[in-house]
């Protein structure tokens, strides 16, 4: 009887591995070619302002690392000034999408190795796991939504590459891998300086780690030498490993709190500072409005971070649910077979969970959803982050089926209707368009509008002129008229460790004496610059306006 195919489970770029990955480098770049195309990879305002944070660190009046800012960790905007080097792919935007292009293509790798990684025993890997393993890399990198956020110059593509090689490096540190404990603190310690995702994520591996540890050398000491399991005997249990391993993903948040206590003289000021979730979300509330869903609701909160995670797979409301129950049937399967140690790394994939229920019920970030009050959309791309645990709990449904002691034909049938449902899901996405794309249309329409509007004006000035003017919300208009921001005087000017106030700062003394200071100033309605410049008697070239957006008004300083 002829033996079963197999293949070595260390090998790391086999056949079916370097296809994909050629598959999804090809997706990424056709992807990115279209909403180039199409004007529409940056619509974000938050990508406009990570692509123009990171530009600002050696283009601006006042270069240097500083310009980082607070709120956004810096690690996003550090991998994008190399690309941002070249003023044709600051002003197109393109070099802010390079790195989450590149993420794209490593999180579909990493989704396939630890599927393998959960699935395989011993160092063999049959053909059922490999193609349960391909299966979960290309759900992963179809999401139409995923598609699309990875065009742009947001941290959702790269975080989730840094969460799964997490998640990858803990399943083979429970395979017995000794180095792979140390890889693992360095790609959350990657993650943490990407999304304050990370930190929630560093302590729950952090923690298992250390438990694990504790638990395993209790067993040891207090059990027969020969009756130790093999499993338990391939473990790295090296206190000094445990030790770097803990030191490395702490010592990303550490460095986080010392540089604003350093900068801003608050450890805190990214959660409690003028910036944060929690303060912008206190100046928009009303007696109209006071909160948003969830607010001081953890359970509330959970289930709007599911249910935006379920419009991100699906449009139809029966497609979500059905891929809802696939996917937590798959993962609960997974526990209860108990196949390999390893797989018990997926049910990290649902850390997402806990963190946003938390985050949207404390932390000043809200949720909004088309489909629940108040029925629109906001941050809905959040919901992205489930999408490995998505991906790994439908393959394993396909993994299972393989396994059935089905007939060929049910099994077939079976396999085929999964298929089916995958289609049309992600069918129904494109016909509709994808719903980050939606969300970033809706809520930033009228704003592009004005920032297109202005930079039209702004390319009129003379090229050596010198502009006083906000750049928080409406950075995109110098970007788009291509004028180095080295040109611009902006908040950005501020030295932030003179507290409470820097009378000798830029900043400060062009908003004090704007015609000594700028040639022309652009004031948005309402922000510092207007209140500054409003009855100085400065001559008015041009007052813009658009709808539901404040009015624009370019002066002339001197």
């Amino acid at each position: 009887m002829p033996k079963r195919k197999t293949a070595s489970v260390t090998s790391a770029w086999d056949s079916e591995l370097r296809l994909l990955l050629w598959l999804a480098t090809c997706a990424s770049v056709i992807s990115f070619l279209y909403y180039f195309q199409h004007h529409e990879f940056m619509l974000y305002g938050d990508a406009v302002a990570h692509i123009n944070i990171a530009r600002r660190v050696f283009d601006s009046k006042t270069p240097g690392l500083l310009q980082l800012g607070t709120v956004w960790l810096p690690l996003p905007h550090l991998l994008m000034i190399p690309f941002l080097l070249s003023n044709q792919m600051w002003t197109a935007g393109a070099g802010g999408s390079i790195p989450s292009l590149i993420a794209y293509v490593f999180g579909m790798a990493g989704i396939y190795r630890l599927i393998r990684n959960a699935l395989s025993k011993g160092n063999e890997l049959d053909a059922k796991v490999r193609v349960t393993a391909s299966a979960a890399a290309i759900i992963y990198a179809a999401n139409p939504n995923l598609i699309y956020i990875q065009t742009t110059a947001m941290g959702e593509s790269l975080y989730l590459a840094f969460f799964i090689w997490a998640v990858v490096y803990f399943s083979d540190w429970l395979r017995g891998e000794s180095k792979a404990l140390t890889r693992c603190g360095l790609c959350l310690a990657a993650a943490c300086l990407t999304r304050y995702d990370g930190w929630f994520l560093a302590a729950v591996v952090g923690s298992t780690v250390c438990a694990i540890s504790f638990a395993t050398i209790l067993r040891r000491r207090t059990s027969v030498p020969s009756r130790t399991a093999p499993a338990e005997k391939s473990r790295p249990l090296a206190p000094a490993g445990v030790a770097k391993f803990i030191l490395i993903a702490a010592a990303a948040p550490i460095l986080w709190l010392a540089y604003n206590a350093a900068v801003y003289r608050n450890p805190l000021e990214f959660e409690n500072g003028p910036y944060s979730a929690k303060a912008i979300e206190k100046q928009s509330q009303s007696a109209s409005a006071p909160g948003h869903p969830g607010s001081g609701n953890p359970l509330v909160a959970g289930l709007y971070f599911v249910k935006s995670a379920e419009a991100n797979f699906a449009t139809n409301q029966w497609l979500q649910r059905v891929l809802l129950a696939l996917a937590t049937a798959g993962l609960l399967a997974a526990m209860r077979k108990r196949e390999s140690r390893a797989a018990f790394a997926l049910l990290l994939l649902l850390v997402p969970i806990p963190f946003y229920a938390l985050s949207v019920a404390y932390g000043g970030v809200p949720i909004y959803i088309p489909a629940w009050w108040p029925y629109t959309h906001y941050n809905i791309r959040y919901g992205l982050q489930l999408l490995p645990a998505f991906a790994v709990g439908i393959s394993l449904v396909l993994f299972f089926i393989l396994q059935a002691a089905w007939s060929r034909r049910v099994r077939l049938s079976a396999i085929l209707a999964l298929l089916a449902v995958l289609i049309a899901a992600d069918a129904f996405i494109w016909h509709a368009s994808p719903i980050c794309l939606q969300e970033a249309q809706i809520n930033m329409r009228t704003h592009n509008q004005l920032d297109a509007q202005v930079a039209g004006w702004l390319r009129k000035l003379p090229a050596d002129c010198t502009i006083l003017m906000y750049l928080g919300d409406h950075v995109g208009a110098v970007q788009q008229a291509g004028i180095p921001l080295q040109h611009v005087i902006n908040e950005g000017n501020h030295r932030v460790w003179m507290q409470p106030s820097d009378p000798d700062g830029l900043w400060e003394r062009a908003l004090a004496n704007p015609a000594q200071n700028a040639d022309y100033v652009v004031a948005f309605e309402g922000d510092r610059v207007w209140q500054s410049v409003r009855d100085r008697g400065l001559r008015e070239l041009v007052e813009i306006h658009v709808t539901d957006q404040p009015r624009a008004i370019l002066y002339r300083a001197r």
